[in-house]
């Protein structure tokens, strides 16, 4: 059996992989390397379309080691009789954790003093923040990570309310319309999956029911918000702040990155040293039951 892994992995993931067959790491010339492979294994960097499965004549598994399928043709591959697994609990804490930990690095200025003490600026007075307790935080996607992201926030004494297309009762979440979410919430965090109805869902008449100096966090994908309109936004100083860790286009260098009023994390949702080890722990067992069967 010959497995492609075309994206960065674990080390000791890549071991324990080269168990179950053949094993071929990083190639150069993917589309060449998965012509006589069974499994290709790929994170969010690789992206796997009709013209790529063309080429395979035996594929029989892709595996994203990950959450999102949205760099998968999930439709292109069933057509070619091709099983299509992911992991999708293994990094819900570690996006959790990063949500809740930026915004209380963004709502403090945390990196603006960050950076203004690497330049010898001492400015305590222009540096004073907001606490996030007793704030409302609106959750944009209520699944795994926003559920978790729900509890954690209540947990610090955040009010929680959700929009959900088929919202789960939670005690302390109260579940409203986008359009209330939107000019109710002080923080929005974005945990909704990326199809052509949420794409660019966050545009500009969606902020322009945001309250006056909310906050915006996407931690996420990339496509859910319009980064032009979120650029005037965040200039015009209509909404605070935004958090991304996620980008239309990665690795991004657009010019939000002019504004100091965004704090950048280049998509470390998963990179965790407890994250990737669950990740490659549930990839392989899905592997290996799919091998089986």
């Amino acid at each position: 059996m010959k497995i492609v892994i075309a994206d960065d992995m674990e080390a000791e993931v890549v071991e324990e992989i080269k168990k179950l067959g053949e094993v071929v790491y990083k190639p150069k010339d993917v589309k060449a390397e998965i012509k006589d492979a069974d499994v290709l294994i790929v994170r969010s960097a690789t992206k796997v379309d009709e013209e790529m499965l063309g080429k395979a004549r035996r594929l029989r598994i892709v595996a994203r080691a990950g959450v999102g399928l949205d760099n998968i043709d999930v439709q292109a591959c069933e057509r070619s009789g091709i099983k299509v697994i992911n992991t999708p609990g293994a990094s819900t804490n570690a996006v959790a954790e990063l949500v809740v930990g930026v915004m209380i690095c963004m709502l403090r200025n945390v990196q603006k003093a960050h950076m203004q003490m690497k330049n010898r600026i001492w400015d305590k007075k222009n540096l004073v923040g907001t606490e996030i307790e007793g704030k409302t935080l609106g959750i944009i996607g209520f699944g795994r990570i926003g559920s978790l992201v729900a509890k954690k926030a209540n947990a610090l004494g955040m009010k929680v309310i959700a929009f959900d297309p088929h919202p789960k009762p939670v005690e302390y979440v109260r579940f409203v319309s986008f359009d209330e979410l939107l000019s109710t919430a002080d923080v929005i965090s974005l945990h909704a999956t990326l199809t052509p109805e949420t794409r660019n869902m966050i545009n500009k008449e969606a902020i322009a029911k945001m309250k006056n100096g909310a906050y915006l966090m996407n931690f996420a994908r990339g496509g859910l918000v319009d980064e032009e309109a979120l650029y005037e936004a965040c200039k015009t100083k209509k909404i605070a702040g935004a958090a991304l860790d996620v980008y239309s286009v990665e690795p991004y260098a657009g010019k939000l990155l002019e504004l100091d009023n965004i704090c950048f994390t280049p998509h470390l949702g998963a990179s965790t040293k407890e994250a990737q080890r669950r990740i490659g722990a549930e990839l392989l067992e899905k592997l290996k039951a799919e091998l089986k069967s």
